[in-house]
């Protein structure tokens, strides 16, 4: 299977209804656990990412169809005193699973923050999610040494 990538375009019509879907997918998948967004919020996310100073989309693009993406921002540390990748979501569709698509667009953000000589990389990962915990460790991802736990505080 062929895989290209492509950043979003925030400008293509083309990419802004991928985005869309790509997240509505996630949202309504087992790990998402949630209700679709309405077109309301959809233009909302779309035109907050476009209007974040750091955020990233990037497609996983098999047959001219966006098949996956990973929304990311980028941060900084200030330990290593440099910029690192946060990786927000990374959804691939359903029937596209189990064919590496996952994986390359993985890799594909290791290459590029290699290349732009982030520091590092971070996700979070639900606990019961074993299929993508396998792929990061497939990938060099462990969990902080020492243990760290992602909180949350609802406003």
């Amino acid at each position: 299977m062929d895989i290209t990538f492509e950043f979003c375009d925030f400008e293509n019509p083309q990419h802004l209804q991928a985005l869309a879907e790509l997240i509505n997918h996630y949202m309504t998948d087992p790990m998402g656990n949630a209700e679709p967004l309405n077109k309301l919020k959809q233009l909302r996310l779309i035109d907050g990412l476009a209007n974040h100073p750091t955020a990233q989309v990037l497609f996983a693009i098999t047959d001219s169809k966006a098949v996956g993406l990973a929304t990311c921002f980028v941060n900084f540390s200030t330990f290593n005193v440099k910029p690192y990748l946060y990786i927000h979501d990374i959804v691939v569709l359903t029937e596209f699973r189990g064919k590496g698509i996952g994986k390359a667009l993985m890799q594909k953000l290791i290459e590029t923050s290699v290349e732009r000589k982030y520091c590092k990389i971070t996700l979070e990962v639900r606990e019961d999610n074993a299929t993508a915990q396998t792929l990061y460790k497939s990938l060099g991802f462990a969990e902080c040494e020492h243990k760290m736990l992602f909180w949350t505080k609802k406003i």
